[in-house]
């Protein structure tokens, strides 16, 4: 028996959105940077479950992006762009893998980080669905 091997869906993510235009200046990550306080423009993105699926050679994880900013404005606006980003994974490929769908289960929404009380916090969740090429 072979063992499937899919790709981390967060580094998946990061990869994709570190470098959009759309996205300049701002912290991609799966963890925060060195002394961040919530103040920072960044997109924090985190595996929170999702199921593989051995018959069909699926893996769709659950991933949520913390967005943070400045101020409720500015995190707002980098919540909304790192989204559309994110919607167009579907049809890409990361090394063995392709993105067969994205689907968003949460779209962003206002949620204090009650550890940063100077932060200013979006949460989104998107499924992706990825089948080995």
């Amino acid at each position: 028996m072979s063992v499937l091997t899919f790709p981390d869906a967060e580094r998946l993510v990061v990869d994709f959105l570190k470098n959009r235009p759309e996205l300049t200046g701002t912290t991609v990550d799966n963890r925060p940077p060195a002394g961040f306080d919530g103040t920072q423009k960044a997109v924090l993105v985190s595996r929170v479950g999702g199921a593989f699926l051995d018959d069909q050679h699926l893996d769709q994880p659950l991933l949520d992006l913390e967005v943070y900013g400045p101020d409720k404005t500015t995190a707002h606006g980098v919540a909304l762009a790192a989204r559309a980003c994110v919607l167009e994974l579907a049809g890409t490929s990361y090394g063995t893998a392709v993105v067969t769908d994205v689907a968003e289960e949460d779209g962003p929404r206002w949620l204090p980080d009650y550890l940063r009380p100077q932060g200013n916090r979006y949460l989104a969740t998107v499924r992706l669905r990825l089948r080995l090429a």
